[in-house]
């Protein structure tokens, strides 16, 4: 039974009824001695090391080049900033926050985007001495070893059975919503800190920890997130405020003793969070290129309805159908981040239902149900279809500041730690629950002295087999989404004579260099080609976000100007006569950056000399061949060209 909270103090104690315990020869029963706290979380994370090297396994096979499936842009993209915070590290500072590497010469303010500027700097010598790709392998596996390790510490502070703890712990770090996350979006798969932020909120909240210490250490933890992923950040924030509000609203006498220790612990919190982050969030709202605004359509990446109960193919239990259905969501795979399973759903449903009473499932269940319910959206959209006409909680709230930037399907990587914790808690309550039912009818032996030590030992025997018997029923609760083997698939290689070109160019650091393909949102080539080596110091165009000429956030900001996206015509046009390495083996017809190109009118060559003037670069590195119709463009315009080795043409300009 759960102890009775402390006067002016909430107590949210999950008493375990798994603990072994032992006869001796006198006939009474003793507990056995548990395994200390640290070399408990110490045994899970090697656990969980372990299964997360099963899921990355194919990455590994070639960490250097080799990424996950289905977003080549987005990896891209954060190859490219892990190689910017290496090379600023290797040069004895930390990374500017606003630089015109990419997007020269205007430049782009990093903070709008994912900068990821922590793990970029504590795995600068690894992107140095062994190239970018193989951090971001590095980091993926480490996401979800750390998630479940986080979230398993987390359970066990909280008096979770070791079990229960590690099974929950396995749910968050090895959600779908993480492996769906593992597709290009890095920031948002490592979901370390989210457990951690609200354990330390609710410590705070409960008189666990003093203000002054736990808002240290909160402060501390807030400003790592931040410099991961601001959104995942907010939604941690949103689930320990829904926490707090359910432990209010069931201890409402103990609320004017605890209010004064939350405010003061988040009052350090936040002055932790001024001193160390207060200028990068200077730099970010009010520094050079800052916007407003969400660069994405309102209401579009939200969660399917279907999607809580139908499996992609990153499931290790999908059907064709499932999988053909999980593809056509609007928002792909990378933001399918709903997936729960009916068996999943069905247990979580009926254990909250059963044990509402219990203050820990209480708070979990509401936490998730609110989350799940504001990923749907403002909206309704059931298999595929939307139902305008159906208004959901998240509509009245997504046109409110800061809030207008969220993605609603993005908060199932929370509403998923909700769940494991749920589940977790569940099924600690349900181990007494049953091992009473099936002692009801054992003859009551302990009135017998000579007797009661087989009396606890039958009682013993009970308790062991009802937890058996739970943790059997949760593990195929959760069995279907447990996920097969990430697929890999080899990033876009380095055209050969990249690197003797730009020797050959002996440009300065700084110099501006426009490539062809021009870099943007759907050519980021450039962006992996400059990660891998470290050339150009400067690039026009780029992936980002940056704002227009309102302010307005926008990807690629303004946009590439019509000069640029006729070079990209051109260059695709030219990717049938273009060798595979510069291909990646994929024909130019069958990629779909190619029909955004269809009506782009052709510039005349002084529009496009004035164009290059305008763009103020040093060179001009074209990743083509004399004999393809950029080559015989680019030669028409510029003259013949300065440099040409492999599958490179450069001009200086």
């Amino acid at each position: 039974m759960p102890a009775r909270p402390g006067a002016g103090a909430f107590r949210l104690t999950i008493v375990t009824a798994t603990s072994t315990a032992v006869p001796v020869r006198t006939g009474t029963v003793q507990r056995a001695r548990p395994l200390s706290g640290r070399r408990t979380v110490t045994l899970a994370a090697v656990y969980y090391l372990l299964a997360a090297l099963a899921l990355t396994l194919w990455q590994w096979r070639d960490p250097a080049s080799r990424t996950v499936a289905g977003n080549p842009y987005d990896a891209d993209q954060f190859a490219w900033f892990f190689r910017y915070d290496a090379t600023a590290i290797a040069h004895w500072h930390l990374p500017a926050l606003v630089t015109t590497a990419m997007n020269a010469p205007q430049g782009v303010n990093a903070m709008w985007n994912t900068f990821m500027l922590l793990p970029g700097v504590v795995l600068a010598p690894v992107t140095l001495a062994c190239g970018p790709q193989v951090s971001l392998t590095l980091l993926l596996t480490m996401g979800f070893a750390g998630s479940a390790t986080a979230m398993f510490a987390v359970l066990r502070r909280w008096q979770v059975s070791v079990p229960a703890a590690a099974l929950g712990a396995a749910v968050y770090g090895f959600s779908p919503a993480l492996v769906h996350s593992a597709i290009g979006h890095y920031d948002l798969q490592f979901a370390v800190f989210p457990p951690l932020i609200v354990d330390a909120v609710l410590r705070l909240a409960t008189g666990r920890s003093s203000a002054r210490r736990g808002g240290l250490l909160l402060g501390l933890l807030v400003t790592v997130q931040l410099f991961i992923s601001e959104e995942i950040l907010f939604d941690a924030g949103l689930a320990a405020f829904l926490l707090l509000i359910v432990l209010a609203a069931s201890r409402p006498r103990e609320v004017p003793g605890r209010i004064a220790a939350l405010a003061g612990g988040l009052g350090v919190a936040a002055c932790v969070l001024a001193v160390i982050a207060g200028y990068p969030l200077w730099v970010q709202f009010f520094g050079p290129l800052h916007e407003h605004g969400s660069p994405f359509t309102t209401d579009f990446y939200k969660t399917d309805l279907s999607g809580f109960v139908v499996p992609s193919s990153f499931m290790l239990l999908h059907t064709k159908a499932s999988a053909a259905e999980a593809l056509r969501y609007q928002g792909q795979l990378p933001e399918y981040l709903g997936y729960l399973g009916w068996p999943l759903i069905a247990v979580l449903a009926a254990g909250t239902i059963r044990f509402w009473r219990r203050l820990p499932v209480r708070a979990c269940a509401v936490a998730c149900v609110v989350l799940e319910v504001f990923s749907l959206g403002g909206t309704l959209l059931a298999f595929g279809h939307e139902h305008a006409w159906i208004k959901l909680p998240w509509y009245w709230l997504q046109s409110l500041p800061v809030l207008s930037a969220a993605l609603p399907d993005r908060f199932a990587i929370v509403a998923d730690g909700a769940a494991a914790a749920l589940l977790a808690c569940c099924a600690d309550a349900a181990v007494p629950a049953l091992a009473a039912v099936a002692t009801r009818r054992l003859p009551r032996l302990s009135r017998l002295p000579r007797l009661s030590g087989l009396s606890g030992l039958s009682r013993l025997a009970s308790g062991r087999r009802a937890a058996a018997v739970v943790m059997a029923g949760a593990v195929l609760a959760v069995l279907p989404i447990v996920p097969r083997p990430l697929p890999a698939v080899a990033a876009i290689p380095v055209p050969p004579g990249w690197s003797a070109a730009f020797a050959a160019l002996r440009l300065p650091a700084s110099a501006a260099v426009l490539t062809v393909p021009v870099p943007m949102s759907t050519f980021t080539e450039p962006l992996r080609w400059q990660a891998d080596t470290g050339q150009p110091g400067a690039l026009v165009g780029g992936y980002f976000m940056g704002p227009a000429g309102n302010g307005q956030a926008y990807t690629d900001g303004s946009g590439l100007s019509q000069a640029g996206r006729y070079l990209n015509l051109l260059w695709a046009d030219s990717g049938a006569g273009l060798p595979a390495s510069l291909t990646g083996g994929v024909p130019a017809s069958a990629d779909p950056a190619s029909s955004s190109y269809v009506g782009i009118d052709k510039v005349s060559d002084a529009k496009m000399r004035a164009q290059i003037a305008a763009w103020h670069v040093t060179a001009l590195v074209a990743v083509t061949v004399q004999n393809s119709v950029l080559g015989r463009y680019l030669t028409r315009l510029l003259g013949p060209p300065s440099i040409v080795t492999g599958d490179i043409m450069a001009w200086r300009t």
